[in-house]
């Protein structure tokens, strides 16, 4: 269904071998939290997706478990950016901006934190909708307008 439904979007869609279901056990019990479903379906169907100019617009599993728990704890972002808590990060534009589900409270929107401001912003309803807008718009500013 993801594949298919990213390749519909943007033809040159790139895709990995995907996530074992153990794999993803593991992972949700390093991160102390479960996957949000769609995501989890995803990984199920390939380890990331990558978009136009080379992008990883959804991250490999061990990308998406490495950075959350760097955001999470790392003592030197808690000094400089607002708590990172609320926040799955998935995926990034290639300049810096990371997309992230919302899990405080849980909902299938998407947000992005753009690095420079430390804002936080939606940017799409759901899974699907932000790989519409994503592989379909293409260039790394595609959510900004």
């Amino acid at each position: 269904m993801w594949r298919q439904a990213a390749a519909e979007i943007f033809p040159g869609v790139g895709f990995r071998e995907p996530v074992q279901t153990s794999d993803l056990v593991g992972a949700e019990k390093r991160l102390g939290r479960t996957l949000p479903a769609e995501l989890r379906e995803l990984l199920l169907e390939s380890n990331g997706v990558v978009g136009q100019g080379h992008v990883d617009t959804v991250w490999s599993m061990d990308q998406i478990v490495e950075t959350n728990l760097l955001f999470w704890s790392d003592p030197s972002f808690a000094q400089l950016y607002m708590p990172f808590d609320a926040l799955f990060f998935f995926g990034d534009n290639g300049g810096g901006d990371q997309f992230a589900f919302v899990q405080q409270p849980a909902r299938p929107d998407i947000f992005v934190w753009e690095h420079e401001s430390d804002s936080r912003r939606w940017v799409a309803n759901n899974l699907r909708d932000y790989l519409d807008r994503s592989l379909r718009t293409g260039g790394d500013d595609w959510y900004q307008g």
